[in-house]
């Protein structure tokens, strides 16, 4: 039954502000404190790992499970960038009440400009062409000119300079838009997103390469910007869910958000898990199927000395078990259901990371580290915070944009 005028709420500046006594109002000191704390944890944790291997002072494994964190919450807050760019690309009318959602995990892109760094400093110890091109390897002196180090170094500038541009433009217009009301900012958000989708693109592929597929730089694959792409998608729909769900337990948007918009959430997110086993079985058919060495070595480590247990796991629980899960229509419209699927998926999305980074150095054994959990947690509690502190600064929800009653009143059929 369509919903009447009496059950649409009515989303004011008062009813959609976090109160001074909200629990999210001191979470980003506590979080942001805590994530430090553990991240200098995993330095000390991290460096010791490779000093009692017999590797001086090696701080390889600090910068590898930081690398691995690295990719996993940058993933969520690409995620919110391009889940804004499409709604806007599209005129989407029933994400518009969690779009505010979406735009607080996409306007945390500035802080990573701080948290790159430290790839820059462990530069040495993650990349093996930063220790120079060996004149007999031909391969790596025709990738000679991509892998110098001042390409590099502009490249991360431009990729990060055009994911900041567009996350604080996307977030100032529409949090302007609270205030003013002003129809033409959505036009211009509109006019923009296709433009920025392209830029996304773009960058999200350079930074996939240049972070992830470089690490063995004989390696490459033309797809692998696409496959980030696609965890980058499944993993922050799952994000959203779980935020949503966060703020409706502190007394927002109880009924603006309702079963319909967690529903399409939900097939959102399955839609991406079957995206990303697509494009990661098409990977790999093509690469096995060559048998070019240069290729099938990348999935060699990945299907030896313990690895293989974690490659059958992305198989069985990044794809097979999610997909059958969140197939069902009411696992998705009841809200404990789809919650435990969109825990599981960050689960599973992290050991894809894992999965990608970390037999680039552990190529002859199956490796967990303290540094890999007290990385993930300390850029958590950074990332988390700052987006706790952004979603206290606005409304929770667009409230003057001209179709937020089209998004209240949706409907699945």
């Amino acid at each position: 039954m369509s919903a009447t005028h009496a059950d649409i709420p009515h989303l004011t500046r008062e009813n959609t502000t976090l109160p001074a006594t909200s629990l999210w109002r001191k979470f980003p000191l506590i979080g942001i404190g805590a994530g430090l704390v553990c991240l200098a944890l995993a330095y000390v944790l991290g460096t010791s790992a490779g000093h009692d291997a017999g590797h001086g002072e090696s701080h390889q494994q600090f910068f590898l499970s930081y690398l691995t964190s690295f990719m996993f919450w940058l993933s969520i807050c690409l995620g919110g960038l391009i889940f804004v760019l499409l709604q806007h690309a599209t005129r989407a009318g029933w994400s518009i009440v969690i779009r505010r959602i979406a735009e607080n995990w996409m306007a945390v892109l500035p802080l990573f400009a701080v948290l790159v760094v430290p790839l820059f400093i462990g530069q040495h110890d993650l990349y093996h062409w930063s220790h120079g091109i060996p004149e007999d390897d031909l391969m790596l002196q025709r990738k000679g000119a991509y892998f110098d180090g001042g390409f590099y170094t502009a490249r991360t500038v431009i990729v990060l300079v055009i994911w900041i541009a567009l996350s604080l433009a996307l977030y100032r217009w529409s949090t302007r838009q609270d205030k003013s009301g002003d129809v033409a900012l959505s036009h211009k958000m509109r006019w923009w997103a296709p433009l920025g989708i392209v830029a996304f693109a773009l960058t999200t592929t350079v930074a996939s390469i240049d972070w992830m597929m470089s690490l063995d730089p004989h390696w490459y694959s033309t797809i692998f910007g696409v496959y980030y792409f696609a965890g980058i998608v499944m993993a922050s729909g799952a994000a959203f869910i779980l935020s949503s769900m966060a703020l409706q337990k502190s007394g927002m948007l109880e009924r603006a958000i309702s079963t319909e918009h967690y529903h399409d959430l939900g097939k959102w997110t399955f839609a991406f898990i079957i995206f990303w086993t697509y494009i990661g079985f098409s990977q790999f058919f093509l690469i096995w199927y060559a048998n070019i060495p240069e290729e099938t070595i990348w999935y060699g480590h990945r299907m030896s000395h313990g690895w293989e247990y974690v490659s059958i796991f992305l198989a069985l629980g990044h794809f097979i078990v999610p997909m059958f899960y969140m197939m069902s229509r009411h696992i998705k419209r009841r809200r404990m259901t789809l919650a435990v699927g969109a825990a599981w998926l960050l689960f599973a999305h992290y050991v894809d990371m894992f999965w990608l980074v970390q037999p680039a150095v552990h190529v002859e054994h199956f490796s967990i580290h303290i540094a890999d959990l007290l990385t993930l947690v300390g850029l958590g509690g950074v990332v988390i915070g700052a987006y706790a502190w952004l979603t206290t600064r606005t409304p929770t929800a667009p409230i003057q944009d001209p179709r937020l009653e089209e998004s209240l009143k949706f409907e699945n059929f």
